[in-house]
């Protein structure tokens, strides 16, 4: 079964980046479409990016160009990279493997 950890969240200035990453143990990611979903306080859960395991990516129109996705299938590593933050991209930031696992998320705040 895999398991799935975030990183690479916490507190940033508007207009600043983060990278968060996603750790997959127990199985190879290689095969997964992998996403990056998030979910602020009162609101639904979003897809944020998704990537498919043959390096095709697609963004939710509040991020694009400004967020990229990408993938290490040799480390089992999915990644984020976030610039450009503003205080509406804050919210809880979640991992997703298959569209049926998920991680623990990881919190980012963007604020002065």
């Amino acid at each position: 079964q895999v398991q799935l950890v975030e990183s690479g969240g916490g507190l940033v200035q508007p207009g600043g980046s983060l990278r968060l990453s996603c750790a997959a143990s127990g199985r190879m990611l290689s095969s997964y479409t992998m996403g990056w979903y998030r979910q602020a306080p009162g609101k639904q859960r979003e897809v944020v990016a998704t990537i498919t395991f043959g390096g095709y990516t697609d963004y939710a129109d509040s991020v694009k160009g400004r967020f990229t996705i990408s993938r290490d299938n040799v480390k089992n590593t999915v990644y984020l990279q976030m610039n450009s933050l503003k205080p509406e991209d804050t919210a809880v930031y979640y991992c997703n493997a298959g569209f049926a696992i998920w991680g623990q998320g990881t919190q980012v705040t963007v604020s002065s």
